[in-house]
């Protein structure tokens, strides 16, 4: 499969800045390790969940200290965002988004999802043969749905960025909500990485495409 310069750029960009962006943000946890909804939330007593304390070796930095893992997270957080407003821009203008990851009803069906799942267990999908249904969909969702969210909740509950923009905490619920769905989404997407990964490591020609661009097939590229 070929992959364009600005989606291999995005991908390993974004690999770099979202580990710092959870390990920090697993400092900043530990912080206060209980999860509200609504505006406010200082009680444990009315927290819906309690997280447990991240180790030191899975942090950043790698021992408590609150002000420095926001700094890194703030520091993390901008190619986080920016990176995913440019990557949009040019899946939409290239025709990706398009070619690559848009669905069809018949992909949203049981039988498209388990011969996908089956094709996967067999090792039967090639690399040069472009993103099965399920692929199509989980990327459309992650790129879709949980980046942003991430982006909206950071933003929502950023001490520099709720008073200018306090609608977009009240969308969310209030500021301890957007907090708990950051922490939802955040581990969401930890989840999909480590399925990413997985699946790469499965067949290496898949890493080799997105460091050299891959082998190029007509008509998909152009």
């Amino acid at each position: 499969m070929k992959h364009r310069l600005s989606t291999r750029l995005w991908h390993w960009m974004n690999a770099i800045v979202i580990v710092v962006l959870f390990m920090s943000g697993l400092n900043i946890s530990n912080a206060h390790r209980y999860l509200y909804w609504g505006n406010y939330g200082f009680d444990p007593a009315d927290a819906w969940a309690r997280v447990v304390r991240f180790p030191a070796w899975a942090t950043i930095p790698q021992r408590y200290d609150l002000a420095e893992a926001r700094d890194w997270h703030s520091l993390a957080a901008w190619p986080f965002a920016l990176g995913l407003l440019l990557i949009w821009a040019a899946m939409l203008a290239n025709g990706h988004f398009r070619q690559r990851l848009s669905t069809r009803p018949a992909d949203w069906t049981p039988r498209a999802f388990i011969a996908s799942l089956r094709a996967h267990a067999r090792g039967a999908g090639d690399v040069d043969s472009g993103y099965s249904p399920v692929q199509r969909i989980l990327y459309g969702m992650v790129l879709g749905v949980l980046l942003p969210a991430m982006v909206l909740t950071g933003l929502a509950i950023s001490p520099g960025i709720e008073p200018a923009m306090p609608w977009l905490v009240d969308i969310l619920g209030g500021r301890q909500s957007a907090r708990s769905l950051h922490f939802i989404a955040a581990w969401g997407l930890f989840g999909f990485v480590v399925i990413h990964v997985v699946l790469a490591l499965t067949d290496w020609r898949r890493i080799g495409a997105m460091v050299t661009g891959g082998r190029r097939k007509e008509g998909i590229d152009g």
